[in-house]
């Protein structure tokens, strides 16, 4: 985050850098085309540079906003691991699910905010959203109360269909 505001601070700087070199060189041409010929080189060489340095630092290059990383993790209740509870990024079909150990690593990369659902039956459902530090997960899955419907119907005796 700091990186980022650095960066915006300093393309804003070279930026009025710039604009202040061109109506210069407007400037000075306009008084001075016969007195100083190679003004006009050596000043488009230096935007050019700075040009250059503002694509160096532009967001769309850094490396650290599309970064994609492995993610792991253990999923677990209060009493232990969970084997089997589901981990899928939203919206898709990509998922895994956990060992014996309550292990998993997600089978894709995974970018910054991306979001992984985790689910166990019986167990609240889980929003886990990525951040740009995320790596490993340890998550403890809560209760959920599971409720039927439909009333169990007794007024009949049973009968057996088979016959004696």
């Amino acid at each position: 985050m700091l990186y980022s505001l650095i960066q915006k601070a300093c393309l804003l700087i070279v930026t009025f850098w710039m604009l202040f070199l061109i109506v210069d060189l407007i400037e000075t041409n306009t008084k001075y085309i016969m007195k100083t010929p190679f003004t006009l080189s050596k000043t488009f060489g230096l935007i050019m540079t700075l040009m250059l340095v503002t694509f160096a630092f532009n967001d769309v290059n850094a490396q650290t906003t599309t970064q994609e990383k492995t993610i792991k993790g253990v999923i677990s209740n209060e009493t232990g691991p969970l084997e089997s509870a589901s981990i899928i990024l939203k919206g898709t079909k990509t998922g895994t699910t956990t060992d014996s150990k309550g292990e998993f690593t997600f089978p894709k990369p995974l970018k910054t905010d991306d979001v992984l659902l985790i689910s166990y039956l019986g167990y609240e459902t889980l929003e886990v959203k990525i951040k740009s530090d995320t790596t490993f997960l340890r998550l403890v899955l809560t209760e959920d109360l599971l409720e039927f419907s439909g009333a169990l119907a007794t007024d009949q005796p049973y009968k057996s269909k088979r016959k004696n």
